[in-house]
């Protein structure tokens, strides 16, 4: 247990911020939830739509620190395969990407 004022306000400071992080990554991952349930059906527009607002929440995590940037270009550019490979497969053009 923690004895110095200082310490006890670690503590107060560490448990907002792992509230507000567990917060963030929540909605993250609602996010690709969605995005990915909407590559499930097939629906390339509906998946574009999906995806730029998982990139923008990507992004905006990534700015408070909650996750690393190169973390979310990774995830992004993981996801972004995804919908290219969707897509591939949707015109006909030779076999489609894995990711």
């Amino acid at each position: 247990m923690a004895h110095s004022l200082s310490a006890k306000k670690r503590i107060r400071q560490s448990i907002k911020r792992r509230a507000r992080n567990r917060a963030r990554k929540e909605v993250l991952k609602d996010q690709t939830r969605a995005y990915l349930a909407a590559l499930a059906s097939n629906d390339v527009a509906k998946a574009e739509a999906e995806l730029n607002k998982t990139v923008v929440r990507l992004d905006k995590v990534a700015a408070k620190h909650t996750i690393h940037k190169n973390t979310a270009a990774r995830r992004r550019s993981r996801l972004t395969l995804r919908l290219n490979a969707l897509k591939a497969a949707g015109s006909g053009k030779g076999a489609p990407a894995t990711a």
